[in-house]
């Protein structure tokens, strides 16, 4: 692996579990084993080393999500899909959903390049919502606000490990994999036709 993509993977760590204000270049470079100029050679700044860090972890979120989708069953199979992804991040890459959260905490312009890259997933997102619920399959509401709170509890319940911990879980594999049972039997619930 060059340079480059070195300190790419290495910003990508810091910025998704310390948080990007909290990472100072020359702490990046030391943990590299290389010179603050080194860094500044590839990324030019500090804003431009995240502007690399958010389209490669949009471009990875994607690629996973649309790979689960591709395999999925219909329906509800969307839904399980996607969440299984976002708990295999969770496991594999936290760093990736770490970024996501960052990013919500950034705002824009931030957060707005992370959604233009995944525009096209949303808009697909959307659409499959609006015809599940237009063919009876799932409960009538906002497509786009559905999307948005099944966003907001699959993150908190695959990421928010300091959260689970207040709450006496434990975040181990084996609690993962019950988290991820149990959250997809509140979204099949809460989706469900009444």
């Amino acid at each position: 692996m060059g340079t480059r993509d070195r300190v790419l993977v290495a910003a990508t760590e810091a910025f998704g579990t310390r948080g990007y204000d909290a990472t100072s270049l020359d702490a990046l470079a030391r943990e590299l084993g290389v010179r603050k100029q080194t860094v500044l050679y590839h990324f030019g700044s500090k804003e431009l080393l995240l502007h690399a860090v958010v389209e490669q972890a949009a471009i990875e979120l994607g690629e996973a999500l649309e790979e689960a989708l591709r395999h999925a069953d219909p329906a509800l199979g969307n839904v399980d899909a996607c969440v299984r992804a976002v708990f295999r991040l969770a496991i594999r890459r936290p760093e990736l959903l770490g970024i996501v959260r960052e990013l919500g905490r950034l705002g824009d312009p931030w957060v707005g390049r992370m959604v233009e890259v995944l525009d096209p997933l949303v808009k697909r997102a959307t659409d499959f919502l609006e015809a599940e619920m237009d063919a009876g399959r799932m409960r009538r509401s906002d497509p786009k606000l559905l999307l948005v709170s099944v966003y907001s509890t699959v993150m908190g319940v695959a990421t928010e490990a300091e959260v689970l911990r207040a709450v006496g879980i434990e975040p181990t594999l084996r609690t993962t994999a019950r988290r991820r049972r149990e959250l997809l039997s509140f979204l099949h619930s809460a989706l469900a036709p009444t």
